[in-house]
C-alpha cells in the first residue's frame, strides 16, 4: 500500500502538440488530421523539453507551430485560481 505521507511531486499534466498554421497571425491549423500530438508530460519542464525538440525539427517551415497546453488548469480550474489577464 502506498505511503500517503510521501513527498511525491504534484502531477501537473501538460500536452504538447503542433501543426501547420493557415495564417501565422492566428491559431488555426491547415489540416486537423495532420496535427502532431507529441505527448502528455507530468511537468512543465518535461513538456518544454519535448516542445523545444519538436519545434527545432520543423525550423525550416515558417508555418509550423508547437504549443504547450496546461491540462492541469483545464482539469482543475478552481485550484489554479482566477485567470490571469
Amino acid at each position: 500500500m502506498p505511503d500517503s505521507t510521501s513527498t511525491k511531486p504534484r502531477q501537473l499534466l501538460h500536452l504538447v502538440f503542433g501543426g501547420e498554421l493557415s495564417d501565422i497571425a492566428k491559431h488555426e491549423f491547415t489540416d486537423l488530421d495532420k496535427l502532431d500530438i507529441v505527448g502528455i508530460y507530468p511537468s512543465y519542464a518535461e513538456a518544454h523539453k519535448a516542445w523545444k525538440a519538436a519545434a527545432q525539427k520543423t525550423v525550416d517551415n515558417a508555418q509550423m507551430r508547437y504549443f504547450i497546453v496546461h491540462m492541469h488548469r483545464l482539469l482543475d480550474p478552481v485550484e489554479e485560481g482566477p485567470p490571469q489577464s
